[in-house]
């Protein structure tokens, strides 16, 4: 009998010497693309340089110099603050930030909204209950949201965090409750059943590889939303306190100067829009390797 030809979806591929999952072969594949490529570089160099901001600049953030809102120039690109402080190593410092937040919340975010938009294959009230909630979720935007955290938890790091986790978790439940109706009657999950496999190994096995790919995308896509809440939430002085920096305080600051110093505003708004691209990128080759 002849041999039936492998293919990416039954067999694991090699990159690089290394034998992946086919999963993990169609992720990779989007940054060979010129798309993935850009957005992983332009990524890794602002990681990289937020990692590295301490050794860059050793001074800190707040080091103060005696010129104020001074224009660009070869020692300061981004030019001066009302501090005397350089506008380029606050926005570098406030990448950490920006970082911190979304590197965390958001695959937070995903997992918690992939466990419980699986909660109608434990039982059929939990997932309506639970369905209830993402719609209540979703009836407040992320600004709005993020005020209501505010009033609890005042304005600062947590408050921020929350709304990026909890703003997340609706769009990866509803995605993961998707996978669930789509494949519950199909053949294998009920000769699965039928043959006695726990429900829980169903779920592992074919439920949850099935919503990966939706949650992956929906996540590369949520790193944006995620820094512009930062940036949303800052600018009206809900998010992140002065004198720590992040992209939206440095904005939040720099329009009250932006006549006397417009690289107060455009230097952070330069990163902001960088660390958009990027993951716009990212998400538009990823979206082409699992559709392809």
């Amino acid at each position: 009998m002849a041999e039936v030809p492998a293919t990416p979806t039954t067999t694991a591929r090699r990159h690089r010497g290394i034998t992946v999952g086919p999963t993990t072969g169609r992720y990779l594949s989007a940054f060979k693309t010129p798309r993935g490529l850009i957005g992983l570089s332009l990524l890794g160099t602002l990681v990289l340089a937020a990692l590295l901001a301490p050794v860059i600049f050793p001074g800190g953030y707040d080091d103060q110099g005696s010129d104020a809102l001074t224009g660009p120039s070869a020692a300061h690109p981004f030019g001066r603050d009302e501090f005397g402080r350089d506008i380029l190593v606050r926005s570098i410092y406030g990448l950490r930030i920006n970082f911190s937040l979304i590197f965390l919340a958001v695959p937070l975010s995903m997992v918690l909204g992939l466990v419980l938009g699986l909660a109608a294959a434990l039982s059929a009230r939990l997932g309506a209950g639970v369905q209830r909630i993402f719609d209540i979720i979703i009836g407040f935007p992320g600004v709005l949201l993020g005020i209501c955290l505010v009033t609890v938890f005042g304005p600062g790091r947590l408050a921020l965090f929350l709304t990026i986790l909890i703003s997340g978790i609706p769009v990866a439940g509803r995605l993961a409750r998707a996978a669930w109706l789509s494949q519950q009657n199909r053949e294998y999950v009920l000769a699965a059943r039928v043959l006695g496999i726990s429900r829980w190994h169903i779920l592992a096995r074919h439920i949850v590889p099935n919503a990966m790919d939706a949650i992956v995308l929906n996540a590369s896509i949520w790193m944006v939303t995620g820094v512009y809440i930062e940036a949303g939430m800052s600018i009206v002085g809900l998010g992140m306190q002065p004198p720590t920096p992040s992209l939206g305080v440095l904005l939040n600051n720099g329009l009250r100067f932006v006549d006397q110093s417009p690289t107060y505003v455009i230097g952070p708004a330069l990163l902001l829009l960088l660390l958009t691209i990027a993951f716009s990128l990212i998400a538009d080759a990823l979206n082409r390797a699992v559709n392809s």
